[in-house]
């Protein structure tokens, strides 16, 4: 189940720089963020599901490039968003 019209307009005001700033790395990373909390909890509540399991997977290592390129480009602003979105401790 993909995220609600509603959800992913939040994000992107709350990421983007304009309401319709879907391309920005934030956002990117801050919708996959929120499609990887929906996934896990459809594989805990679905052990079974092996196509959720990959899916899950997919999505995580989407997120992980987008978080190395963000990394490679702009090293302060990706350790703010890391802390303001709680990824890594």
């Amino acid at each position: 189940m993909a995220l609600s019209k509603e959800t992913t307009a939040a994000t992107v005001k709350q990421y983007g720089a304009k309401d319709t700033d879907t391309g920005n790395v934030k956002v990117q990373i801050a919708l996959l963020t929120q499609r990887v909390a929906q996934l896990t909890a459809h594989t805990k509540e679905f052990p079974k599901d092996a196509c959720g399991k990959r899916a899950l997977l997919k999505v995580v290592g989407q997120r992980r490039k987008m978080l190395r390129y963000f990394e490679r480009t702009d090293l302060e602003g990706y350790r703010a968003f890391i802390k303001e979105l709680g990824l890594r401790k």
